[in-house]
């Protein structure tokens, strides 16, 4: 009922006997009503809590497998295909009961949820690392390389050390830990959907700050990828310091 008390009191004292007992079923139907749908809810929570942790049961299939080794590190990294900024690498080693519900892709999680996650991680994580390689970097060496170079950057920063990585579909190169490479990891295992994680939210946040120091290419919304009005802004007021001159290079 959506009556306070004291109005339910005033309709009592002025109603007929007949009209009461109307009320009265009314008020119980209205009840009952209200208790149906908190049961409906509750029940439609459970079951879409149920699935998740189903997901997430299986997404600690290769945690699983491995869980013979003492630290389980996953990696992943943000950043290949944008026309500037660097390229980040993201090393998440995750206690080996971690309860932590919703990890995947980055790309399939909203902004706000990665953001959520993110926090999360960086709280229950036994360790995290972080790699940076800059895009003159990356005109210098490639960017395979300077993802490979990101990657060793984020492992060494690691306390404890982990003593095997589960990449997400690459085999890093002068990396003498044992290593995993998964196919679509980042959707696969919990420690990699992590790392895609935490990668990806440092990258968006640095990106975010450029659109500050570099107005006019809008970073902090295409985050430095080539979108159409992006391109169109290095065509207009040429590139920044950031841009990568390799990649740009049929733009200007």
């Amino acid at each position: 009922m959506s009556q306070s008390i004291s109005e339910i009191k005033a309709i009592l004292q002025g109603t007929k006997e007949t009209e009461l007992s109307s009320f009265i079923e009314r008020f119980h139907a209205d009840e009952r009503s209200g208790v149906q749908k908190l049961v409906e809810s509750a029940s439609k929570q459970l079951k879409t809590y149920e699935k998740e942790c189903a997901r997430t049961y299986e997404m600690k299939r290769f945690e699983r497998e491995y869980d013979s080794y003492s630290y389980i590190c996953g990696i992943d990294e943000v950043g290949r295909g944008p026309l500037a900024g660097p390229v980040v690498a993201g090393a998440v080693i995750l206690p080996k009961d971690t309860d932590i519900l919703y990890l995947n892709d980055s790309k399939q999680l909203t902004a706000k949820k990665r953001e959520e996650l993110y926090d999360i991680i960086m709280r229950e994580a036994v360790s995290v690392g972080l790699g940076y390689v800059t895009n003159e970097r990356i005109d210098e060496i490639n960017i395979l390389q300077a993802t490979y170079e990101a990657m060793r950057q984020a492992i060494g920063k690691l306390s404890p050390q982990p003593d095997l990585l589960l990449n997400d579909a690459v085999t890093i190169p002068q990396v003498p830990i044992r290593q995993v490479p998964i196919i679509k990891g980042d959707a696969k295992s919990v420690s990699i959907a992590a790392a895609s994680i935490v990668a990806k939210v440092t990258r968006d946040r640095l990106m975010q700050e450029y659109d500050i120091v570099f107005p006019g290419y809008d970073f902090a919304g295409n985050k430095g990828y080539g979108s159409a009005s992006h391109i169109d802004a290095i065509r207009r007021i040429g590139p920044c310091p950031i841009h990568r001159r390799s990649f740009i290079k049929n733009f200007i």
